[in-house]
């Protein structure tokens, strides 16, 4: 008995937090608060921006896009970055030039400026993102604090994503499309204030080499295998798309090898090792992966389908992220009754349900349904992030809590990015395709060709001809849509039970 109470009395006890440390929280959600905001706003705004710069379908995809594979490329050597200068250097400097990436994405007069920028905010948020949670779990060394902050933390993602729409939707009612980037300036500059004061420096005593190599290396993978995916969707499994596969997964292969040669890799591959962590980072991909087309094509819905306004289009969307984030914080209490694998099973299962509605969603008079399945799926994935989050986290030694939050950030925005981009390409390929089917040729090949580049080009094509060809022509676009968000849902259904199995016969099995 003696010799217990001298081991528990020789071991410290967390320190709990202080007011300083939940202010800081606070201030470390913005950065998260922004890049959802900067996700979904957008997302309402390509009805608008597509009027405007009419950019075709490819180019689309790449605004959308190129943001998240930026933030995914970049990340580990933004973390390896702020391991070397300090988490909280590296959190200002992202903000500056986050604020300053904006007001360029805002005054784009082209579709190519607007992708460069965006391509820029990605980098700069790869700038941000690193230091949010690698500060979280240092200022919060007591375990229950910190599943409650992490929860908190990972539940701002779900609040961007509810608040975002509805000031953007706001915005696009009276202001153009590019207002919606200026959300991010006033933020940043408050951030820019407030960080100093109630974060503190965070900076490894040994901090890793910054290899330039490795990182091009993994940021060519992802862009070149990106390419290649797109290509095989829009036109075809040819010469060109299989030689960039392969230079893709050549790449990433080189990427792999680098580091196991290195004496101060990058990215330390022992971390995969661990069952409970790579897990834990497989579900995180795979949800975010599975969610990211259907959400995006049903905000689409909300406006080019149903008929809705911007701004109505994110009221409709409120009720769906309310109980998104309401899960994500009820989410660790649930822990205590069940198994976390348990919870995130039954999770993947009420996803599950979400997708299987958004896949049976026809053409016309399916509002109610489609929101349905957004809460549902909403539901679902946010508060198995929340979960997911802290498990990856805990799962790494406290002295790599650093990298393991950067990898689990990168693969959130990753499979985010590669989400839109494989099953947006699927979407876009059955949306071309049963367009060029449907209408007749009484219409043109020029009039075809361009109500085949998006939902958004038809709508537009159909205000410039007579009504009855109009009519004709938005009734096979939705249609066509439609079949697009179907397919994208069959995918997510797919994933989700898949995930239900993972988390059921894995996670359930993995000490917690």
């Amino acid at each position: 008995m003696t010799a217990t109470t001298g081991i528990a009395a020789a071991t410290p006890t967390p320190a709990k937090a202080s007011m300083r440390e939940w202010l800081g929280l606070a201030t470390l959600a913005l950065p998260t608060f922004l890049v959802a905001i900067d996700m979904t706003v957008l997302h309402l705004a390509v009805p608008h921006l597509t009027a405007a710069l009419r950019p075709s379908s490819a180019q689309l995809l790449w605004i959308v896009d190129i943001y998240g594979f930026m933030i995914a490329g970049c990340l580990v050597v933004m973390g390896t970055l702020g391991d070397r200068i300090g988490r909280r250097r590296l959190l200002l400097a992202g903000a500056v030039f986050f604020g300053a990436a904006s007001a360029i994405a805002a005054i784009a007069g082209s579709a190519a400026t607007l992708i460069a920028a965006r391509a820029l905010l990605g980098i700069s948020a790869a700038a941000l993102m690193p230091s949010t949670l690698a500060l979280l779990t240092d200022m919060f060394r007591d375990n229950r604090q910190r599943g409650v902050a992490i929860a908190i933390w990972s539940s701002m993602f779900m609040a961007g994503t509810t608040i975002g729409p509805i000031i953007g939707g706001a915005l696009l009612e009276y202001f153009w499309w590019g207002s919606v980037f200026l959300l991010n300036v006033p933020l940043m500059l408050l951030l820019l204030i407030i960080a100093p004061f109630v974060l503190p420096e965070s900076a490894r005593t040994r901090g890793g080499r910054l290899d330039l190599a490795s990182a091009a290396l993994f940021l060519c993978a992802v862009l070149v295998t990106v390419y290649g995916v797109k290509h095989v969707a829009s036109v075809a499994l040819d010469l060109q798309a299989l030689s960039t596969l392969a230079a893709g997964f050549c790449l990433g292969i080189m990427f792999v090898y680098r580091q196991t040669t290195l004496s101060d890799p990058m990215l330390d591959l022992s971390l995969f090792k661990n069952l409970r962590f790579s897990a834990g980072l497989a579900t995180q991909f795979l949800t975010i992966f599975a969610v990211a087309t259907p959400y995006f094509l049903s905000t689409q819905y909300l406006q080019l389908v149903a008929g809705l306004s911007p701004l109505e289009a994110g009221l409709a969307m409120l009720p769906p992220m309310l109980a998104g984030i309401a899960a994500a914080l009820l989410a660790p209490t649930a822990t205590r009754i069940l198994h976390p694998g348990s919870v995130t099973g039954f999770l993947m299962l009420v996803a599950a349900t979400g997708f299987a509605l958004l896949a049976l969603v026809p053409a016309e008079g399916a509002l109610q349904t489609v929101l349905g399945g957004l809460a549902l799926i909403t539901i679902g994935s946010s508060a198995t992030m929340a979960l997911i989050v802290n498990i990856i986290v805990s799962a790494a030694p406290e002295e790599r809590a650093g990298e393991a939050s950067g990898l689990s950030e990168m693969s959130g925005e990753f499979g985010m990015a590669l989400g839109l981009a494989v099953i947006g390409s699927l979407a876009t390929a059955v949306y071309r395709n049963q367009v060029a089917q449907s209408l007749p040729e009484t219409f043109g090949a020029n009039r075809t060709m361009e109500a085949m580049e998006s939902l958004g080009n038809a709508v537009t094509a159909a205000g410039q001809i007579d009504e009855k060809k109009g009519e004709e022509l938005l009734v096979v676009g939705r249609e066509a849509f439609v079949a697009g968000l179907s397919l994208s849902a069959v995918i997510g259904l797919v994933l989700a039970l898949a995930l239900a199995a993972l988390a059921f016969r894995v996670l359930t099995r993995v000490p917690e």
